[in-house]
């Protein structure tokens, strides 16, 4: 990757790793639906009104409005709700570190729902690794029966599966002749129209008590940075960088979420939590595979006979 592209992976690091800690923020005061519904609305509002500037298509995007609703579904709309509900019980580095996991989950989804990305045996180890990871951080709670933080641990990984399923869905958009931000403006468009009417519903926000100035600005911040200025970048390294070197950013997130954390909610990492993530990163960088390949040229290298 260029040295402008790098710093745009790094950009979007601290962009969708302050989500967590925006989130949680926003959970001291705000139910979940709320915050998420108010994420996507005010976040699909943004990019509607960018549209000049990012070539936004609405015909070419309402043409295919049912897969882009299905992908609000599955990439926005289940797993912030999921993610939300875990960091009313999680901490947001800990949330952020769980979410992590979602390359593990998504090259064992492509195996059993795609004919040509099926598990290598690198691959294999890879996805082993970052269970393992898994395991190491939930395996107390799960001895001690601490039962609501199981519930929220699942959660988050039930939106990292989310995350995987979407990634999956989301390389049929290629053949439908959408652009990268027809889809990201599609898919929150149909997420706000899921969400809002259900956020109504339930929580009644308008009988909530007056959120305070920290928290209207954490869900400024989430609407603005983390999801539409976050989109944004990412297609960009997308579309200069490609799939393979954007997937780096699940690595870099979790440090800028645990840094944020740290410094403004104080927050803390067992030491299961640090080797979890140390375990789902050796697991990603399996299923990468660069690293393995780098290792694996210099070991070459050395071995081979010198002439003369």
């Amino acid at each position: 990757m260029t040295s402008k592209e790098w710093g745009l992976l790094l950009l979007l690091s601290l962009l969708w790793g302050g989500s967590f800690f925006f989130v949680g923020v926003a959970v001291k005061e705000l139910p979940p639906l709320t915050i998420v519904a108010t994420r996507v609305t005010l976040a699909a509002a943004l990019l509607w009104l960018t549209a000049p500037l990012t070539g936004l298509a609405p015909k070419r995007m309402f043409h295919h409005f049912a897969p882009l609703a299905l992908m609000g579904l599955l990439n926005n709309a289940i797993p912030f709700v999921l993610i939300v509900s875990g960091q009313t019980r999680l901490a947001s580095g800990f949330a952020s570190i769980l979410n992590a996991s979602t390359p593990i989950f998504t090259v064992v989804a492509a195996h059993f729902l795609t004919e040509n990305e099926k598990l290598t045996p690198r691959r294999l180890a890879g996805a082993l690794f970052g269970l393992i990871g898994v395991a190491t951080m939930m395996g107390a709670d799960l001895a001690l029966g601490l039962s609501a933080h199981l519930a929220a641990e699942f959660a988050i990984l039930g939106a990292a599966v989310s995350y995987a399923l979407a990634s999956v869905y989301g390389r049929r958009f290629r053949g439908l002749g959408l652009a990268p931000i027809d889809v990201a403006t599609g898919q929150l468009t149909a997420s706000s129209l899921m969400l809002l009417p259900l956020a109504l519903l339930v929580d009644r926000p308008w009988g909530l008590p007056a959120p305070s100035l920290a928290v209207v600005a954490a869900l400024i911040a989430i609407a603005a940075l983390s999801t539409a200025l976050a989109y944004i970048v990412y297609f960009r390294i997308l579309a200069g960088a490609g799939a393979t070197n954007v997937v780096l950013v699940t690595l870099l997130a979790p440090a800028s979420s645990i840094l944020l954390g740290a410094l403004m909610l104080g927050e803390s990492l067992a030491l299961r939590q640090i080797l979890g993530l140390a375990t789902i990163a050796i697991g990603i960088a399996l299923i990468d595979g660069r690293l393995a390949r780098l290792i694996a040229n210099r070991l070459a290298r050395r071995v081979e006979p010198r002439s003369g």
